[in-house]
């Protein structure tokens, strides 16, 4: 039996009306979390010049879907990740605004290939952008909005997992000078293989692979093997940072987690939803390259669909869903739009309230269930 074409690219899909205001009203509630902190809302273009998005020897340039523009001539691509654009857009059109900068934004990306945990190619993305700060008051900040972002979509239990995505290049540089490859050294530590890193002579990190787990223990276990000293202040800065949110969420720390985390710099966080696999967020500190020099930024995504798939922000159909039938007042279906309700009305006799997905309909006495 001959399969039948696909209607879609692999990856790519259609959003129908349930899913598709599910999705809205979660977006509106993450960024009206956001605006209520003072982000406000940017909206970059869908594609931009490849050399905007990434260039070709960091991951978000290997992940561009691209294409030729017929107006000019140039490679045009599709965004990955909208983090980068909203960096362009603080250092362009908003390089004279004051600093701090608090910007936020919601919109589709679309990447290149798909990876196991995550088969959609294509995905909503909402975050925060703290631009002009990277300190630990601005990163204290930016988790609390993430926590308060999540908690007004309804999202939760959370557990926030820290980590710090240059301990490798302090301890190395520092008190723990190896000869093997830093990033196959930071690749072992990421994939917790202690007998690759024995083998690349690395022994003295081991000690990082337990420093790993529920909060106060692991920060506890990072600061018993700093014995020199150069991790104090990031180990101070981790504990302020989770002063505020420890009755909140769930904390955790895994120091040398690098998945996800390939730009940022001091600090860096995840965030899990149980029942998800992977991070439903990734955060952190990084730095805005602007002409020869760098800004300092913070900020986060998140990443709802899988939660928008298995039924976050999702309403009763039938709710607030009133079936007008034919010869209705027009006055009347007007006010019971203007209170709220959905109105479906009537094309024939032969239209059903039940079938047309009303919970209610309106008869002379007003809204009654169908």
């Amino acid at each position: 039996m001959t399969k039948a074409p696909a209607l879609l690219p692999e990856g790519l899909r259609d959003r129908l009306p349930a899913q598709a205001e599910a999705a809205s009203r979660v977006t509106r509630a993450l960024v009206d979390a956001m605006r209520a902190h003072g982000y406000g809302r940017v909206s970059p273009p869908l594609a931009e010049f490849r050399e905007t998005l990434g260039s070709d020897d960091d991951r978000s340039g290997r992940d561009l879907l691209r294409f030729t523009d017929p107006v000019s001539q140039r490679t045009l691509a599709l965004r990955p990740d909208i983090t980068r654009q909203v960096g362009r857009i603080a250092t362009s059109l908003l390089a004279a605004s004051p600093r701090p900068l608090r910007l936020c934004y919601a919109g589709q990306v679309v990447k290149l290939r798909a990876s196991q945990l995550r088969p959609a190619r294509e995905m909503l993305q909402v975050g925060a952008e703290l631009i002009g700060s990277d300190s630990v008051a601005a990163a204290r900040e930016i988790v609390m909005v993430a926590i308060d972002a999540l908690e007004a979509a309804g999202i939760g239990p959370v557990t926030i997992d820290f980590t710090l995505p240059d301990v490798v290049d302090l301890l190395s540089s520092g008190p723990l000078p190896v000869a093997a490859d830093l990033q196959q050294l930071r690749d072992e530590l990421d994939a917790k293989d202690a007998g690759a890193l024995a083998h690349l002579g690395a022994e003295a990190y081991l000690p990082l692979l337990r420093a790993t787990g529920p909060f106060d223990r692991a920060i506890a276990d990072l600061r018993a093997f700093d014995t020199s000293g150069v991790l104090g202040a990031r180990i101070d800065a981790l504990e302020a940072i989770a002063a505020p949110i420890r009755d909140r969420v769930t904390l955790t720390l895994d120091p040398t987690e690098r998945h996800g985390f390939a730009y940022q710099s001091w600090f860096g966080f995840q965030i899990f939803v149980p029942g998800q696999g992977d991070a439903v967020g990734r955060g952190g500190a990084y730095a805005i390259p602007v002409g020869e020099a760098e800004e300092a930024a913070v900020g986060f995504s998140l990443y709802p669909d899988p939660l928008i798939d298995a039924g976050l922000g999702a309403e009763d159909m039938g709710e607030r869903r009133i079936f007008l039938p034919l010869g209705h007042d027009a006055a009347v279906a007007a006010s019971l739009r203007a209170d709220g309700w959905r109105t479906v009305a009537a094309l024939t006799d032969a239209d059903d309230p039940a079938r047309l997905g009303c919970g209610w309909r309106l008869s002379p006495d007003g809204p009654a269930e169908a």
